[in-house]
């Protein structure tokens, strides 16, 4: 019985959750595995996530392994991915999703309510950098690359907790009074006590896609004929339905918000007892102005049947539409 290939990027996240994955999978199937590491533009470049394009830069390179037959399937961060699903692959499977949240990781055991006034904080994303200042105007949002050790060592106090990796070279060290990350990515590499706060959706909410993760391949892996059944059956019982009926309707948003929002945007589906909640904001890049939805509809069929599928993609859609009647496409960044 031969084996399957799975593509990662080499960062110790990618490589932790990518070895999770491949692991349930092998248990599950009875075949074995080859972890292929797979160099991506955004680990590559330099320059900040929003200069390189933001989504996306972490994914084509892996992307283009599963077409070129490198590799069978890959394992990306769900928020990584952009909205649109290219020609010739497919998400074949989406775990269930773990914490949400985004993560303050700051001095002394500060909360952002307690962080001074002035206090610098680091992060690449423009979502984070958009709620962090409507909530705390105050604060000197610094623009950051690099794995999680070089930014926990931009922290006094969190630098010498690390021992995954040294800082890169050159980066700066203790600079920064915080950073802000995914609370999912430093529970999975058992660098949670960096966290000094799980920071509540209704003050900073999270990607769309945020907490999941996203199994992609051909395809055919995932159809009645596919030429690893066994593969094919394993990443149907992987498959969280309630996850995936989350994350349909956040990405119906995110699509649907790219075609005519360039604003940072959150997003966040929550399903149970039947009723699909989405909640979604976009704001002006300084935080100056915050659009907030929140929707919900009642699914009364199996969350991993088609029909709740697309009822979770019309709520996101609907959600879009929405935010951008209240001027959302006007919050340009």
């Amino acid at each position: 019985m031969t084996g399957f290939r799975v593509g990662t990027r080499g960062s110790a996240l990618a490589t932790t959750q990518t070895t999770t994955v491949a692991d349930a999978l092998a248990r599950t199937s009875g075949r074995e595995y080859e972890l292929k590491i797979i160099r991506t533009e955004g680990d590559i470049t330099t320059g900040s996530l929003a200069s390189l394009g933001g989504t996306g830069v972490f994914a084509s390179a892996l992307r283009a392994a599963i077409l070129d037959g490198e590799v069978d399937l890959a394992v990306h961060s769900l928020k990584d991915l952009p909205a649109k699903q290219p020609e010739g692959l497919e998400i074949v499977a989406i775990p269930e999703r773990v914490d949400v949240r985004d993560a303050l990781c700051a001095r002394d055991g500060l909360t952002l309510e307690t962080l001074p006034r002035g206090a610098r904080v680091g992060t690449g994303s423009p979502r984070r950098v958009a709620q962090l200042l409507a909530a705390r105007p105050d604060l000197e949002m610094v623009d950051i690359r690099g794995n999680v050790p070089t930014r926990l060592a931009r922290v006094p106090g969190l630098e010498s907790h690390d021992d995954h990796a040294p800082a890169a070279a050159g980066s700066p060290r203790g600079d920064l009074d915080a950073v802000v990350l995914a609370c999912a990515g430093l529970d999975r590499i058992d660098m949670d006590w960096a966290i000094t706060e799980r920071l509540d959706p209704a003050v900073v909410l999270p990607a769309p896609g945020q907490g999941a993760l996203a199994i992609e391949s051909r395809p055919e892996l995932a159809g009645a004929a596919s030429p690893h059944p066994e593969l094919t059956r394993a990443l149907a019982e992987y498959d969280d339905a309630a996850t995936r009926v989350q994350v349909t309707a956040e990405r119906a948003l995110l699509s649907r918000l790219e075609a005519g929002c360039a604003a940072p945007l959150g997003a966040l589906g929550r399903f149970g007892s039947g009723t699909l909640v989405l909640d979604a904001v976009v704001a002006a890049h300084d935080g100056s102005r915050v659009l907030r939805r929140n929707e919900q509809i009642t699914l009364a069929v199996d969350p991993a049947e088609e029909a709740a599928l697309e009822a979770a993609r019309a709520l996101g859609v609907e959600v879009a539409e929405a935010l951008l009647a209240d001027g959302a496409d006007l919050l340009s960044w």
